[in-house]
């Protein structure tokens, strides 16, 4: 599942620490005006702290550098959520 928010350069940080404090974040992409992808962070479960410091210092950067960008989010799917589709057994099947 992904969504994409716009913001300006100056909210860029901002705006990722509420995507993270959310959770269920598995992938994070930065792209400029022009849809050009300036960064991709993957995210696992507890690495949000000193191991990302330096993906952090790029994004700072980035947000110095950029007018408007926009955050593409990949979110781990809810647990159970891929029981909302159960895949039929044979007897299903043969009726």
């Amino acid at each position: 599942m992904a969504e994409e928010h716009r913001v300006p350069g100056e909210n860029l940080v901002r705006k990722i620490k509420e995507i993270l404090r959310e959770g269920n974040v598995r992938r994070l992409t930065i792209r400029n005006e022009d849809g050009k992808e300036l960064i991709e962070v993957p995210l696992s479960i507890g690495v949000v702290g000193t191991l990302m410091l330096p993906a952090w210092a790029a994004i700072g950067a980035i947000a110095a550098l950029v007018t408007n960008c926009s955050i593409v989010v990949e979110r781990n799917e809810p647990e159970g959520e891929e029981d909302r589709h159960p895949v039929p057994t044979d007897s299903e099947e043969s009726e």
